[in-house]
């Protein structure tokens, strides 16, 4: 029994449940997403926009 086996049993039944619950339980992720490379380029633009902001807020 999975999780979402024991989820559906709980929750009452809905059309967008009934859509969405197939998505969800398949297994394995996509080759084509690799977490270093987004989180990489999360951190890359979240140093990018501090940068920015930095720049920008100058009390002169």
């Amino acid at each position: 029994m999975t999780q979402f086996t024991a989820f559906t049993s709980l929750a009452p039944s809905s059309p967008a449940v009934d859509a969405v619950l197939p998505l969800a339980s398949e297994s394995g992720a996509h080759d084509s997403l690799n977490a270093y490379a987004i989180g990489g380029g999360a951190l890359a633009a979240l140093l990018l926009l501090l940068w920015i902001t930095t720049r920008l807020n100058r009390d002169r």
